[in-house]
C-alpha cells in the first residue's frame, strides 16, 4: 500500500530523518511518536510527496511516489495537518467540499455534483460539524477547525490517511471520537492511516503498530506491547514511567513517575 525503504530526508540544511523504513497495509493504523524535533512531521511530508528523500525510496501501490501526478496522488493520499491554512473566508461546507476536488471534472462550470454534496453531508454528520456548515472557518475554535480539516481529508475518500496530531486542541471526548472515526474508516473501508501522536495512551488504544523516533532515527517499530515499554520510553523521552495493562482493554497503560517533593 505505502512503504518507505531506508529513507533519509534533509530539512533546512540538516538531516531530519535518517534511514527510516515503514510499511502501511490496508486496515492498519500506524502511530508515529517521539519527542519534539524527532522528525515525525518531516516524515509525513515525505510520505505525502511534499519533501523528497535524498536517499531511499517511497512506494505507493508498488510504484515510486514521485511517479504520481499531484491530482492522482490526491485521490489516494489525504493529509490532516496540524493547522489549517485558510487564506480566504470560506464556510466549513466549502472547505470540506474542497476535498472532492481531485475527483472533479474541472472542465465544467460548478464542478461539484450531487454525489459530492451527499458525501460531504455524511462526513459533516460523522465529524459533528453539520451545525457549523455555514460558519466561516476563521470563526471556529482550534478544535472545531481541526475537525473540519479531518472532514476535508475524509471527503477525498483516499485509501491512505496521513494525520499530523489530529487530536491537537480537542477535548477528551472529541479526541476519542476523531480517532474512533479514523479507526472505523480503516476497519470498514480497507483504508490505512499513519498518525503522528502526542498522547502515548491514545496511541496504545488505537494503533496497530507504533514507530518510535528519536533524533530522526527509528528506535523501534512493532505492536504497542513491543514498543511502549518502560525501557524504550525512558530512553527516548528521558522520563521514568510505569507501564501496566489497562484493566478494560489490556493495552499498555503509561503513567509518568515523578519523584516525591521533599
Amino acid at each position: 500500500m505505502l512503504e518507505a525503504r531506508n529513507i533519509t530526508i534533509n530539512y533546512r540544511q540538516r538531516v531530519a530523518v535518517e534511514g527510516v523504513s515503514l510499511k502501511l497495509s490496508p486496515r492498519e493504523v500506524v502511530a508515529v511518536i517521539g519527542p519534539n524535533g524527532a522528525g515525525k512531521s518531516t516524515l509525513l511530508h515525505a510520505l505525502n510527496g511534499t519533501l523528497s528523500p535524498v536517499s531511499g525510496e517511497i512506494l505507493l501501490a508498488g510504484r515510486p511516489l514521485s511517479s504520481y501526478v499531484r491530482r492522482a496522488l490526491g485521490r489516494r493520499v489525504a493529509v490532516v495537518a496540524q493547522e489549517a491554512d485558510v487564506r480566504f473566508p470560506v464556510t466549513v461546507l466549502e472547505f470540506v467540499l474542497g476535498g472532492r476536488y481531485a475527483w472533479a471534472n474541472i472542465t465544467s462550470w460548478g464542478w461539484e455534483t450531487e454525489h459530492d454534496l451527499q458525501i460531504v453531508g455524511e462526513i459533516l454528520r460523522e465529524t459533528e460539524l453539520q451545525e457549523f456548515s455555514t460558519r466561516l472557518m476563521n470563526e471556529l475554535s482550534g478544535g472545531e477547525r481541526q475537525r473540519a480539516v479531518l472532514a476535508r481529508a475524509l471527503a477525498t475518500e483516499a485509501g491512505i490517511l496521513l494525520l499530523d496530531e489530529p487530536t491537537a486542541n480537542l477535548d477528551l471526548g472529541h479526541q476519542a471520537a476523531i480517532l474512533s472515526l479514523v479507526r472505523e474508516r480503516c476497519d470498514t473501508r480497507a483504508a490505512g492511516a499513519i498518525v503522528v501522536m502526542h498522547d502515548i495512551n491514545l496511541t496504545a488504544e488505537f494503533a496497530d503498530y507504533v514507530l518510535l523516533l528519536k533524533n530522526g532515527r527509528r528506535v523501534a517499530f512493532g505492536s504497542p506491547n513491543e514498543v511502549l515499554t518502560a525501557e524504550l520510553l525512558r530512553e527516548v523521552f528521558a522520563v521514568q514511567v510505569l507501564v501496566d495493562a489497562h484493566p478494560m482493554t489490556g493495552v499498555p497503560r503509561i503513567t509518568p513517575v515523578h519523584e516525591a517533593r521533599r
